[in-house]
């Protein structure tokens, strides 16, 4: 939407978050702990829109706990590049610390008994460090989804502009009122949205912001199998002001394998690929909404990948007579196969037996 374009860091956080919320993709800060007064119930629209007009903060400084119960029971390869993944605190979930500069950079921190997790983004390039496989990740984000700066010219929506959006999603998903909450110590309120389709194992997601600062303080998702989060990034304390640049400084140990992401800018996503460059994957949509199945195409390379190891540990289907690894989460499903030189892969936010039935089909 026009009218979020040039808003400043924290309240562009806020509005990601609200957009998590209503199901496009999610971070944030705190649980609901401590001992601060909980804010007077409010209408939606204008909690959203003193959140998006709170004076902006200088900085973050958070001890959070992530939660991830996604890969639960998913039984990846115990060695080998699987085993790092199995292991890693950002699958399995872990504590730690988390901090934001007014600047936009981010550090967040997470403590594992096998070695800590490092993620970093300097508005550039999104770092990430395992200790545990002494590898560090580096990803270049696009120019074009790289976020204004601070000293950019803002405006915040009217109540009257959010009001006309909430109804919008309102057609689309359940959304409910602020309801007022204290969470990491802060009054606060939480929104929550489900969706009003069913088919799909998406149960909904909550979003917690501060009502004084217009920070987001916790952000969870939820599968339609259970009443807990499968997802959730959440702060038992919370501080604001400067954060020093030296917390943003990172080098990694000496000998720290160093692996570049390449961006996927340029790949055909169309639902037929070009006959002239055979090497990009051809994608196809199944279905539509949350419930839909999306399957990848792309030609098979014949030799051992680190994903294909990866899902060595993982429970095997029959799909015509060929031998699949199927990844089932509390989330989704994906189904992945090779059958006369191509790799299929095959996913969606739905059961088990909804994917395989789209294998077959293909």
């Amino acid at each position: 939407m026009n009218l979020f374009r040039r808003l400043p860091l924290f309240k562009l956080l806020l509005v990601c978050g609200l957009a998590i919320v209503i199901g496009i993709s999610v971070t944030a800060l705190a649980s609901a702990i401590g001992s601060g007064a909980t804010p007077p119930p409010k209408p939606l629209a204008e909690a959203v829109h003193d959140a998006l007009s709170a004076p902006q903060v200088q900085g973050v400084s958070a001890s959070v706990k992530l939660t991830n119960h996604l890969l639960e029971g998913a039984n990846l390869a115990s060695g080998g590049q699987g085993g790092g993944i199995a292991s890693n605190p950002l699958v399995t979930g872990a504590s730690g610390r988390l901090w934001i500069a007014n600047d936009g950079r981010v550090r967040l921190e997470l403590q594992a008994e096998k070695g800590d997790t490092e993620v970093l983004y300097d508005g550039k390039t999104v770092t990430v460090y395992d200790a545990a496989t002494n590898t560090l990740y580096r990803y270049s984000v696009p120019s074009g989804s790289q976020t204004d700066t601070p000293s950019s010219h803002h405006e915040v929506p009217t109540v009257a502009k959010i009001e006309e959006a909430i109804s919008h999603i309102k057609q689309h998903a359940n959304l409910s009122g602020a309801t007022p909450a204290e969470v990491a110590g802060q009054p606060a309120y939480t929104v929550r949205v489900s969706p009003k389709e069913g088919g799909s194992l998406i149960g909904g997601a909550e979003l917690s912001f501060d009502s004084v600062h217009g920070v987001p303080l916790r952000a969870a998702v939820y599968s339609t199998t259970s009443t807990a989060p499968v997802i959730e990034l959440a702060a038992s304390e919370i501080s604001y002001g400067p954060v020093d640049s030296s917390v943003f400084a990172f080098t990694p140990p000496s000998g720290a394998k160093i692996d570049e992401i390449k961006s996927s800018e340029g790949t055909g996503t169309d639902k037929t690929a070009s006959s002239s460059d055979s090497s990009k994957p051809n994608v196809t949509t199944h279905g539509k909404g949350l419930s839909s199945v999306t399957v990848v195409e792309s030609k098979s390379t014949g030799s051992q990948t680190s994903t294909s190891s990866a899902l060595e540990g993982l429970p095997k289907v029959d799909v015509n007579g060929t031998k699949a690894s199927e990844l089932r989460t509390a989330l989704g499903t994906v189904l992945s196969f090779e059958r006369s030189g191509v790799r299929y892969v095959v996913g969606g936010a739905v059961t088990p037996g909804s994917v395989e039935e789209i294998a077959r089909g293909l």
